[in-house]
C-alpha cells in the first residue's frame, strides 16, 4: 500500500500580499510566510533585482492552489 503524500509548490490565494508566491513557498518548506517575504525583499535588494525577476517568473509559472 502506497500512502505517500506529495507536496506541491503552488501560489496560495488565501494568504497573499501580492501574488501568493512567498506564501506558497513558505507553506512548501514549512516556514512563516512573513519570514519568507522578509527574506525575499532582502535578497531582492542585495541581488541587484535578480530575485525580483525570479519572483515574477514564479508568479507566472507556479499554479494557484
Amino acid at each position: 500500500m502506497n500512502t505517500t503524500t506529495s507536496k506541491r509548490l503552488t501560489r496560495r490565494s488565501d494568504d497573499r500580499m501580492v501574488a501568493g508566491v512567498c506564501s506558497g513557498v513558505a507553506d512548501y518548506v514549512g516556514l512563516d510566510p512573513t519570514l519568507v517575504r522578509l527574506l525575499a525583499v532582502v535578497a531582492a535588494v542585495f541581488s541587484g533585482g535578480a530575485v525580483a525577476v525570479a519572483y515574477i517568473a514564479a508568479w507566472i509559472l507556479m499554479p494557484e492552489a
